[in-house]
């Protein structure tokens, strides 16, 4: 029965367009519908039925580890029709299980909306590319499709190591090993030194979780690789800022030269509602410049975004910028681009003066919206 019952919510999710699906006692099956929580109109969960529901898709060994650690993530494959990325967890004694829809479709870095120096950057012959952002801002989505970029153009060997392994990669111009972290190897740290040892040209570690792992990615960027990596980060200042201070502080000088000869760049995403459904990307690209390079060196990571805005030429831009053209091109809404702002305030006053001046889109603007220009 609950094989049946998660069956049907897995092909409701993949039909509806839903991105994830939330399983928690006390309510019915939660769809997150273009980044909004939907209830679906079925039966309150009980704590038997996740219970079930969990049985019916979790490996063993996620389910001993559940009970021995309180959480567990796995993937798994539904038949043809997709994968899901699968967290299971307690609460309050209870089971609750989240479940990420992973598309099948390899979208390019075109259809992904990503800056064009993005597709330069990555052809490089070694360095450190981050992609970073809020959990749930389609970092994993961005990545595949740029590993499946250089996949199509380049003679390469591409290893992947992920926890779990989201999107199946095929070998096309390059060969591809992707391995999963706890099935495959032990670690994050471990399976970088190891890949080194494996002849890799590009190498993705779908999380720099812990100081060894950043370390041996920057390593690994330094000795002639490209390092695909992620942070939770929402801008390239805050990325470097994070690193740095991973390290203690008798080797913060010391990271600061290493990161600042090996980074290529840094792309910060974020997901919003597009106006008339579905979701799109606003992105801010810092490139590892000259003049970025010595910011980093010299412990100025606060001059990072004035030198992004300054960086056009070079393809660089601000999250803001990008966000006021979603607004400015009638993508996305005025309060979800406000709400989503580094710099809400001065974006506020940007979108104030454009409207003022009759050069933006016709707006009704709903009360929330107003009231964000008129106290900015």
């Amino acid at each position: 029965m609950a094989s049946l019952q998660i069956d049907k919510l897995l092909n409701a999710c993949i039909r509806q367009g839903a991105s994830d699906i939330h399983i928690t006692t006390g309510q019915p099956p939660t769809f997150r519908l273009h980044g909004r929580m939907r209830r679906l109109e079925t039966k309150v969960l009980e704590s038997d039925d996740t219970v079930s529901l969990m049985k019916s898709i979790a490996p063993e060994r996620c389910q001993r580890e559940l009970q021995e650690a309180g959480t567990s993530d796995f993937g798994f494959a539904f038949g043809d029709a997709g994968r899901f990325r699968v967290s299971i967890f307690k609460q309050r004694g209870d089971i609750g299980m989240v479940l990420r829809l992973i598309p099948n479709e390899l979208l390019s870095p075109d259809v992904l909306g990503c800056p064009e120096r993005v597709k330069e950057l990555v052809k490089q012959p070694r360095g450190l590319f981050l992609v970073t952002g809020p959990t749930g801002c389609g970092k994993s989505t961005t990545l595949a499709g740029l590993i499946d970029y250089i996949n199509q153009r380049m003679d390469h060997h591409i290893i992947t190591i992920e926890d779990p392994i989201e999107f199946y990669h095929y070998h096309k111009k390059s060969v591809i090993n992707q391995r999963e972290v706890h099935v495959d190897v032990p670690s994050f740290a471990e399976a970088i030194k190891r890949a080194l040892r494996q002849d890799p040209d590009v190498i993705l570690v779908g999380e720099l979780r812990d100081l060894e792992t950043i370390e041996a990615a920057i390593s690994a960027a330094e000795t002639g690789h490209v390092v695909f990596g992620t942070l939770h980060t929402n801008s390239a200042q805050k990325t470097i800022d994070r690193i740095i201070d991973a390290f203690p502080g008798n080797l913060q000088d010391q990271i600061r030269t290493q990161l600042s000869t090996c980074l290529l760049g840094v792309l910060a995403q974020q997901l919003l509602p597009k106006k008339g459904g579905g979701r799109v990307a606003a992105y801010e690209l810092m490139v590892g410049t000259s003049a970025i390079q010595n910011l980093i060196r010299e412990n100025k990571t606060f001059r990072i975004t004035s030198s992004i805005q300054t960086g056009k030429r070079e393809g660089m831009q601000l999250m803001d910028d990008d966000l006021f053209r979603l607004w400015e091109n009638d993508k996305c809404e005025l309060h979800e681009v406000l709400y989503r702002s580094l710099d809400q305030k001065a974006l506020a006053l940007r979108i104030n003066a454009h409207t003022d001046q009759g050069l933006g889109p016709e707006l009704d603007h709903s009360e929330d919206e107003v009231e964000a220009l008129e106290n900015a």
